[in-house]
């Protein structure tokens, strides 16, 4: 398994073994150089059936998902959390990841 970043480059990838799992921690996620390899979405989550007019978020993730972050603001501003999360600064991933799932959003399942 190989956490990566924006700046993963196509000779970065091919030292991998066969058979490495990419999984990004950024917005974006890595382009597909290698058939032998897997590659995960960015962290996202899938939104509530609540949610309306919502067909896609970003064009990397299924239908109805969107990226962690997007939904990190929507719960930030819905549950009235006065505080900005940047950098080494975190609020309470604890306290946003119960928040997330309370307000029905789903982990993006690993597709195979």
């Amino acid at each position: 398994v190989w956490l990566v970043g924006d700046g993963l480059t196509d000779k970065e990838q091919f030292k991998a073994p066969k058979g490495t799992i990419f999984i990004p921690f950024s917005i974006f996620p890595p382009k597909k150089v290698r058939k032998d390899c897997y590659y995960h979405t960015t962290p996202a989550m899938v939104a509530p059936a609540s949610v309306e007019n919502l067909h896609s978020c970003e064009d990397w993730l299924p239908r109805r998902a969107m990226s962690a972050s997007r939904v990190a603001g929507i719960i930030h501003a819905s549950e009235g959390f006065d505080v900005n999360e940047c950098g080494g600064t975190i609020f309470s991933v604890n306290k946003v990841w119960e928040a997330s799932l309370e307000n029905g959003f789903r982990p993006l399942p690993i597709s195979t």
